[in-house]
């Protein structure tokens, strides 16, 4: 998916504490700083803070 582009692959875990990831694509010279999303984590099922990991 971001072979050749200026795009990286990242992981987002979960704050809850269930260890559930997504992996979304970010451009590193847009957002060159670590990432949050308030998303699903259907674990707990609720929706939480989502935070880069490395």
């Amino acid at each position: 998916m971001a072979g050749n582009s200026k795009r990286n692959i990242i992981q987002l875990e979960s704050t809850a504490g269930t260890g559930y990831r997504y992996t979304v694509t970010k451009s590193r010279k847009l957002h060159p700083e670590r990432i949050e999303f308030k998303k699903y984590d259907p674990v707990v099922r609720k929706h939480v803070v989502f935070k880069e990991t490395k």
